[in-house]
């Protein structure tokens, strides 16, 4: 029989209750002090996600977190991925409603070619049955791509329609960080006064991220050890650098009992999978019992929308529906940030594509190109790569709409790099002085110098403007600054 008589729980059962208390770590009826005395940490990305919020949203948000401002603490590593990271979200919002109306295109085409498959099954039935040639010819008539493209013009015209006012209801946009007149940057700083970690020293920071990749990730330590893969040692470290820095000062500050670190991150390098007798996540319970043992203190993870919704429960937060549903949707928005909906066209495709018709010539208008080199260039057969270069950076500088028939373009006509992307890539600096800003790390697309060696200076100058437009542009649109992926 079971030794029922009270007194402290057996050594096993406290060293090890990280593991043996099924509900530890998980949200209980216990929380509520998480949220009303506990010291808050919020994630990079909980930050972040002000940029992705509606107006009414944000300042719903902002004035939810005025309200435990005294207890929030960002720490060093927060900081400093927020501070670097701000651009990046806004550019890739503005990189995706720019691409939004090629993208539309996508689903008509698989709709043109559902309906065409079903006209060609219906004339191969005529031909095969009844030799009916007329029936097939009517049914041309009536059923064709031309037609098709007129139904649909209007419904096309609506879903454009809605992606400009998204366009126009932005209130941030990339200039914001290029004048200095970011509105959230001074909003967050409010928030935390001078409650900011401080500048790790060098030497520790280093044997930190030696001591993570070297032996946690590996060994499958959480937290962090999915982030292995990153390119650098210090980037794939973020997450254990966070987690060292909240430790640190927790126990310095020797106060603290209750942490509450809120993340909307819920890979599984941060929280155990459910087993066969239960379907929820739950943060691995060696996160909870070394941030115990180390901290001396409580640690309650959880993700975004379910602090927003404690801290309305508790301290009576005014946040409509709607603001937690953009919560969640904000989420998506980050976990999708890298998707879209059909793959570009790039050099690899580019080089053997056919182009839609008369599409390269109106690309050629579009960038008030006027010689006739390169008008031929831009019909002919054997400058492919050229012609999807100019039809893609047309639309990416906004110089004209898309059609319907347009996919989308991958395709840079000028890197920036030691090396270049291929051997046979020109150093920028054989251009003339003056006409392109050509350091040695510069390279341009052979077929682009062959285009530009046949043509008259005009028509030169212009190609080289719209190669260094779109440089800059995908500068702005890229979180990592000034490197370039190598065309593929």
């Amino acid at each position: 029989m079971a030794n029922e008589a009270s007194g402290p729980a057996p050594s096993l059962l406290q060293q090890y209750q990280a593991w043996t208390n099924p509900d530890l770590g998980k949200i209980g009826d216990d929380r509520q002090a998480f949220f009303t005395d506990a010291l808050i940490v919020l994630d990079t990305n909980v930050l972040l996600d002000l940029y992705r919020y509606t107006p009414e949203a944000r300042n719903q948000i902002l004035d939810a977190l005025r309200l435990v401002a005294p207890r929030l603490w960002l720490p060093y590593q927060v900081g400093l991925e927020f501070v670097t990271s701000r651009r990046g979200v806004i550019a890739d919002r503005t990189d995706k409603l720019r691409k939004a109306k090629s993208q539309l295109d996508q689903p008509f085409r698989e709709a043109w070619k559902g309906v065409q498959g079903a006209l060609d099954g219906v004339k191969a039935l005529l031909d095969t049955f009844a030799a009916d040639e007329a029936g097939q010819a009517e049914l041309d008539n009536l059923i064709n791509e031309a037609l098709f493209k007129d139904l649909v013009k209007p419904w096309r015209q609506i879903l454009c329609e809605r992606i400009d006012e998204l366009k126009a209801s932005q209130d941030i946009g990339v200039d914001n960080f290029s004048d200095g007149s970011d509105p959230i940057l001074p909003e967050v700083a409010a928030l935390y006064g001078e409650r900011i970690g401080p500048i790790p020293d060098p030497h520790e920071r280093r044997s930190l991220v030696e001591y993570a990749v070297g032996y946690r990730y590996p060994n499958k330590i959480p937290p962090g050890y999915l982030d292995a893969g990153k390119p650098t040692s210090l980037r794939a470290a973020g997450d254990y650098l966070l987690w060292e820095e909240m430790i640190e000062h927790v126990r310095n500050a020797a106060t603290l009992e209750y942490v509450l670190f809120v993340s909307g991150d819920v890979k599984a390098d941060w929280y155990e999978p459910p087993g066969p007798d239960s379907d929820s996540w739950r943060p691995w319970p060696s996160l909870i019992d070394e941030f115990r043992t180390r901290a001396n203190a409580d640690l309650l993870i959880v993700e975004t929308k379910i602090f927003f919704e404690g801290i309305s429960e508790f301290l009576d937060a005014k946040l409509t529906s709607s603001t937690v549903e953009e919560i969640s949707r904000a989420a998506e928005s980050r976990d999708d940030a890298n998707d879209t909906l059909e793959e570009a066209v790039t050099a690899k495709e580019a080089a053997t594509l056919p182009l839609p018709e008369g599409l390269p010539l109106t690309a050629y208008r579009a960038a008030h190109l006027s010689s006739s080199t390169i008008r031929s260039a831009v019909t002919g057969t054997s400058n492919r790569l050229f012609q999807w270069w100019l039809v893609g950076v047309t639309l990416e500088l906004a110089l004209r709409e898309p059609n319907l028939d347009e996919p989308v373009v991958d395709l840079l006509a000028v890197v920036t790099g030691e090396l270049p992307p291929s051997p046979d890539w020109i150093r920028g600096t054989i251009l003339h002085r003056g006409e392109f800003p050509a350091p040695s790390s510069t390279w341009i697309a052979p077929w682009l110098m062959q285009v530009i060696n046949t043509s008259p200076r005009a028509d030169r100058a212009s190609l080289l403007r719209l190669a260094q437009r779109q440089l800059a542009q995908r500068a702005e649109s890229s979180s990592a600054g000034n490197t370039w992926p190598a065309p593929s």
